[in-house]
C-alpha cells in the first residue's frame, strides 16, 4: 500500500497537472450519483452532457449525474482511482498505463477504435524542418502523458531518435498552442480538436500523423468498485455513447453545430476534427490491447515509468 503511494506521488509529480477544480474529497453513497469526469476533447460525453441524455436515462434508475472537468487525463484517472470520480470520459491510450503504474483500481468499460490521423506533430509552413530526423536538437511540445506524447516517442523511433535528442517542452494544449504561436517551441504534438484549430487559423505544416505510429485508441473507465456495484448504471452510459458516436459520424453538420458553442470553436474546424476520430464505441477485448503493451514498453524505456507494467492486466466491463 505505502508502495503503491509512493509511486502515485512520483507520477503526480512527473506530469504535474491539475484539474480545473477541487473535487469533494468524500465518497458519496454508492449507486445514488454518478460522477463523470471528462476533458474538453472528450466529444461524445460532452455531446451527452449537452443534451441531458444521461440525467433523464439514468433519472429512471433513480441515479443522479454530476460533472466534473479536468485539464488532462491523468488527473481524471487518478480522481477515479481515489474515489472523487466514478466513471471517465475517453482518455488517451497512454494514460491508463500511468494510472496502473501508479497502482489504481480501474476497469476498462469501453474503448473507441483507432484514429490516428486525430493527432499530428505540426511545424509553421515556413519551417526548416522538413523530416522526422529534422527534429534532432529542436525544441518540440507535448503534453506529458498524452497520446500525443507516444506519437513523438515512436515518430523518433522512426527517424533513429529518442527524446534525449530534442529539447522537451511539456506543456498542456492551450499554453502549446500559445508557444507554437510565438514559436517559442520549434514543433508542437497535438490532437484534435486543438489539431484542427491550429491547421484551420495558423499557417502549419503536418510533419506526420499517427497513421503507421500510433494507433491513438481512446478508452473509458470506470472505478473497479463503481463498476461492479453499479454494472447497471455503466451499461447505460456505454450504450449512450454507442449510440452518441453513430450520431456524431451520421450527422456530422449537426454534431459540430452542437459542439461549436462548448468548446468555443467554429462549426467547420469542429467538423473537421471530427471527420478524424472513428467515435466507434466498442467492447474491450484483451487481442485490442496489444499496442497498450508497447506504449507502456516505450515509456519504461525512456524512464518515465517507475516500473514494469502489464499493460493488458486490467479488468474489462
Amino acid at each position: 500500500m505505502k508502495n503503491n503511494s509512493n509511486l502515485r506521488r512520483k507520477l503526480l509529480t512527473l506530469l504535474a497537472f491539475t484539474p480545473l477544480f477541487a473535487l469533494p474529497a468524500h465518497a458519496q453513497k454508492a449507486g445514488d450519483t454518478v460522477r463523470i469526469g471528462y476533458q474538453k476533447s472528450s466529444t461524445l460525453i460532452t455531446v451527452l452532457k449537452t443534451r441531458g441524455t444521461l440525467e433523464q436515462r439514468l433519472g429512471a434508475l433513480g441515479v443522479k449525474v454530476t460533472w466534473h472537468e479536468f485539464a488532462s487525463g491523468l488527473p481524471l484517472l487518478e480522481a477515479l482511482n481515489v474515489g472523487a470520480i466514478d466513471v471517465s470520459a475517453d482518455v488517451a491510450d497512454t494514460v491508463p498505463v500511468f494510472a496502473q503504474a501508479a497502482g489504481a483500481q480501474l476497469t476498462y468499460i469501453a474503448q473507441e477504435s483507432p484514429s490516428p490521423s486525430a493527432q499530428a506533430i505540426v511545424v509553421k509552413a515556413d519551417s526548416n524542418i522538413k523530416t522526422l530526423a529534422d527534429l534532432r536538437g529542436k525544441r518540440v511540445g507535448f503534453a506529458k502523458a498524452a497520446g500525443a506524447h507516444y506519437l513523438l516517442i515512436a515518430a523518433l523511433e522512426k527517424a533513429g531518435l529518442s527524446l534525449k535528442d530534442i529539447q522537451l517542452a511539456y506543456l498542456a494544449p492551450a499554453d502549446g498552442r500559445a508557444a507554437f504561436e510565438r514559436e517559442a517551441i520549434d514543433a508542437w504534438v497535438i490532437w484534435d480538436p486543438f489539431l484542427a484549430a491550429v491547421q484551420r487559423q495558423s499557417q502549419v505544416r503536418v510533419l506526420t500523423d499517427g497513421r503507421g505510429l500510433a494507433d491513438y485508441q481512446r478508452y473509458y473507465l470506470s472505478s473497479t468498485p463503481f463498476a461492479k456495484a453499479r454494472p447497471d448504471v455503466v451499461k447505460v452510459i456505454v450504450e449512450a455513447l454507442q449510440e452518441t458516436g453513430k450520431w456524431v459520424k451520421q450527422s456530422p453538420k449537426d454534431a459540430a453545430t452542437l459542439l461549436a458553442p462548448v468548446w468555443g470553436l467554429d462549426v467547420p474546424t469542429v467538423e473537421q476534427a471530427n471527420a478524424r476520430r472513428s467515435y466507434e464505441v466498442r467492447a474491450v477485448l484483451p487481442e485490442r490491447l496489444g499496442e497498450q503493451q508497447k506504449i507502456a514498453d516505450a515509456f519504461l524505456a525512456e524512464g518515465l515509468l517507475p516500473k514494469k507494467v502489464n499493460a493488458t492486466a486490467v479488468p474489462v466491463f
